[in-house]
């Protein structure tokens, strides 16, 4: 699995199209999250505890050692296929990125481990058409991906 876990103040999701807004957060992270195709539950576990556990916020002293537990943050947790594009040629790739009858559930699976944690977590709706705002704070952009972890 892949995640660009963002650092913001606020973030949502809204269906485009209709504008309905399908999750909001305040202070927190924005996951963007890609599963590859040969992903299983342990990335999905692994993936979800390095979120969790991720200590970028500052303390009293400005440095970033402070967990979003007890940073008091919120999660947006949003599907991207695209981060498991092929950009060898112009035109992308994306048979890395797992089908929807993988994806979903691990997809599922992450949500309820950071749910699990005691963060409140907000989804935009797999598959869908969607537009993401936030307003970065940091900014703070890591990039996680279970191969390496």
């Amino acid at each position: 699995m892949r995640a660009v876990v963002t650092r913001v103040k606020s973030a949502s999701v809204t269906r485009t199209g209709s504008g309905e807004t399908l999750g909001a957060i305040g202070k927190g992270f924005l996951v963007l999250l890609g599963v590859h195709a040969e992903d299983a539950a342990a990335q999905a576990d692994r993936i979800a505890d390095r979120i969790c556990g991720l200590r970028v916020f500052e303390d009293g002293a400005g440095k970033m050692n402070v967990s979003p537990s007890d940073a008091g943050a919120e999660l947006l947790i949003v599907s991207q296929f695209t981060l498991w594009a092929d950009c060898r040629s112009r035109r992308p790739g994306f048979t890395a990125a797992a089908r929807p009858e993988t994806a979903v559930p691990l997809y599922e699976r992450v949500i309820e481990a950071c749910r699990a944690r005691g963060f409140r977590v907000e989804t935009g709706e797999f598959g869908a058409d969607m537009q993401v705002a936030s307003v970065n704070d940091g900014p703070v952009t890591i990039i996680l991906d279970t191969r390496e972890l």
